[in-house]
């Protein structure tokens, strides 16, 4: 049997005494212990080990699933399937697994044909998709450095590869498989290259993790968003076009970065890469040290090279179908970006901010098109509604700070959005009705040391998700059932989860986020006065909800376990209130591109001067909506599609923190596996019929027993009738 252990988990022992409920135990080349009877776990027969599918194991628990997992990854077996997932563990290595011969052996194999893969929830979706005439998603969720982007990577690749079509050369097409696909060396030259839909849609992953993806103290190429990816399909199934959704998009990352992290990987990548020509238009120098947003950073990653990288990006975007003269834009903000971190403030003798100098501001107002004296007054002393006038209100330095750090991160956030609108418009070529496997790639349930408004972001998300789950596999195990005959109380473990939920979104009694909305209108609230509003409506309403020792925040009971939330700048974050002034400005700017990322506050006369201060106001109020209202909404839509297909899920693991290979790190796992829950899917099994075995070995184990079995083979109609 195997008994809980601190430093590994679970552990092996033998029984050496019964005594009651407590039990003395040998530990396998271990000390002698004793245990509670509950406390320990049936462990399986050597038969079992390695086996491909864990919801087979005849002692289906945690530790059972940690061993044959720890196996399976040191044998290079990274997928493994439990139940109703497939379960991927990053080998932190490369392995011969993904190549043409591999994908041509899954395809039209049925799932207990092949060893588990990423590859066979791909074709088992496409087929799926084919003969039932049903939308399929491909749910990939993990922590970061999991897997999560490699996996989604391949789904896009083998769903490429089998369902590829035509290719554009010059406005000539004609029939080529996606094997053939080549990426045509001098199209950086010549400019004329476009590719293949099936090839821009694998290119348009170079582009997002570009402006999107980071690295991290866990992950080189940590995306820092999440994606829902529609791959859409012709009735011939060929593949007819694809939409990108993005969710949960940090751009705090923008302006700050945690010690051995960098910025987005664009940043290093343009001012490696990109020519002299280049950054005299964007008035760059080639010094990461010049630019305060990333020069605390880290500079390089091992193993790439940023250069190299940006020469990728380009002939990506070309691929794309976005010429040079476009990806100047996109640069353009960037620049935009370092400028505005570079501004330097200081305060006169009433604490009001000055400028140090106007070097940056300068290049900052070129680059936006906006006058410098309008801009600078605007962002030092801008003009504000009291009653209804407006007057000018003079803004200390960190005042001000906020304000350049707040439109930094407005304006990449809005770039990088219009970069997938733009990118959307390049493959979205099918029609309204077309059938569609989505993929999505969100960060898994966190829970760490510090747990801010961005956890309760994503883990309001995986609880939805989760939820979502245990629903579907309540209706896959009432299926089973029913075909096996056996009669079971059926329970819906998916609500389970809505009492957390109900917290989190809940408008009557307001919950977390509708409480957050409404203190971010008070005029004089602060997160503390949030904090003591939560804890008034909730503590003692709900045993999900409870009250630190300390006030500074929340703790929340999740499926995956307590989280304690610290709400410190949480009505910041829900708002991340913008100078109107100079955003205005920059909504009016000559520069199309500039102006389009803001036309919410464009002037209708599209003047950028002050003539219409009230009448901007009006719009503006009725468009403005907050961060949590903003998730909330893109949840309900992508719950919403999720629930028009059939579900496909990936958990993805993190072996160890070291990134390095044939590490394996049992107390790291099993707490993913429980904030992926795989563990609460086993749960699900458990509260039916955990212990499964096939009928052979039923058989063979029990036909001495009734002199009713025949000998030879029996189909299933025959041992259906055979007597109880």
């Amino acid at each position: 049997m195997k008994i809980p252990d601190p430093d590994e988990g679970y552990v092996a022992s033998e029984v050496i005494e019964e005594n009651g409920e407590e039990l003395k135990v040998k530990v396998v080349n271990g000390p002698e212990r004793i245990v509670n009877i509950n406390e320990t776990e049936k462990m399986n027969p050597p038969k079992f080990d390695k086996v491909p599918d864990m919801a087979d194991l005849s002692n289906l628990n945690e530790p059972s699933v940690i061993h044959n997992l720890k196996l399976r990854y040191f044998s290079n077996m990274i997928y493994s399937y439990s139940g109703l997932f497939l379960v991927s563990i990053n080998p932190y290595c490369n392995l011969p697994i993904y190549n043409d011969e591999i994908i041509n052996s899954y395809k039209n194999m049925k799932r207990a044909e092949m060893p588990p893969h990423i590859y066979a929830i791909s074709d088992l979706a496409y087929r799926n998709l084919l003969q039932n005439k049903e939308n399929q998603s491909i749910l990939i969720t993990g922590e970061s450095g999991a897997g999560k982007t490699e996996n989604t990577k391949k789904v896009i690749q083998y769903l490429a590869e089998i369902a590829g079509g035509k290719i554009v050369v010059n406005e000539t097409t004609k029939d080529i498989s996606a094997k053939k696909l080549r990426r045509l060396s001098n199209a950086t030259k010549t400019k004329q290259f476009i590719g293949t839909l099936e090839e821009q849609i694998i290119q348009a992953n170079p582009i997002l993790e570009a402006f999107g993806n980071a690295q991290t103290i866990k992950n080189n190429n940590s995306s820092r968003f999440g994606k829902f990816i529609k791959i859409e399909f012709l009735p011939s199934g060929y593949i007819g076009g694809a939409k990108i959704e993005k969710y949960l998009f940090e751009k705090s990352r923008v302006t700050y970065q945690s010690d051995k992290e960098r910025n987005y990987h664009i940043f290093y990548q343009l001012l490696k890469g990109a020519s002299q020509e280049i950054k005299d238009k964007l008035l760059l120098t080639d010094s990461m040290d010049d630019y305060e947003y990333i020069k605390n950073s880290k500079k390089t990653i091992e193993g790439v090279d940023d250069a190299e990288e940006f020469e990728l990006l380009k002939e990506s975007m070309l691929i794309m179908g976005i010429n040079e003269e476009e990806q100047l834009n996109f640069y353009k903000i960037i620049a935009v970006v370092l400028h505005l971190g570079n501004i330097k403030l200081t305060k006169d003798r009433n604490d009001q901010a000055l400028l140090a100098n106007t070097v940056d501001i300068e290049k900052v107002c070129h680059l936006l098109e906006v006058p410098v004296d309008d801009f600078t007054r605007g962002l030092l002393k801008p003009k504000i509604k009291a009653g209804r006038d407006w007057v000018t209100q003079s803004k200390d330095v960190s005042q001000v700070q906020y304000s350049i750090g707040a439109f930094a991160r407005a304006i990449y956030d809005r770039m990088f959005k219009y970069l997938i609108t733009c990118v959307n418009k390049i493959l979205d070529k099918s029609n309204m009705n077309s059938a569609f496997i989505g993929v999505l790639d969100i960060a898994g349930f966190e829970i760490f040391e510090n747990n801010s408004f961005e956890q309760l972001c994503i883990n309001y998300t995986n609880e939805k998700l989760q939820q979502y789950f245990n629903h579907h596999m309540f209706i896959m195990e009432q299926e089973e059932y029913l075909r096996e005959g056996i009669e079971w109380k059926f329970i819906d473990f998916g609500l389970d989860l809505q009492p957390t939920i109900d917290i989190i979104e809940k408008t009557s009694p307001i919950g977390i986020f509708s409480c957050l909305d409404e203190e971010c209108v008070m005029p004089k609230a602060t997160d503390e006065t949030f904090t003591n509003k939560l804890n008034t409506l909730w503590k003692g309403k709900s045993d999900k909800f409870e009250t630190p020792r300390f006030n500074k925040g929340f703790i929340l009971n999740h499926y995956a376990g307590k989280v304690e939330y610290n709400t410190s700048g949480w009505l910041d974050k829900n708002k991340d209130p913008l100078n109107e002034e100079i955003t205005r400005m920059v909504a009016n700017s000559p520069d199309k591109f500039i102006s389009g990322l803001f036309p919410d506050y464009a002037d209708s006369n599209g003047n950028g001067s002050n003539n219409e201060p009230q009448k901007f106001s009006r719009i503006k109020k009725g468009l403005f909506r907050t961060f949590a209202q903003i998730h909330k909404d893109q949840l309900i839509d992508l719950m919403e599609k999720l629930n028009s297909t059939q579900p496909h899920f990936v958990r993805c693991i993190l072996p160890n923190t070291e990134k390095k290979p044939l590490k394996f790190n049992n107390l790291l796992v099993l707490n993913q596996l429980k904030c992926n829950g795989v563990l609460e899917g086993i749960r699900i099994c458990r509260a039916g019929f955990p212990n499964k075995i096939t009928f052979s070995d039923f058989r063979a184990r029990y036909e001495i027993l009734s002199k009713d079995i025949p000998k030879g083979f029996m189909d299933v109609s025959r041992i259906r009738r055979i007597k109880r």
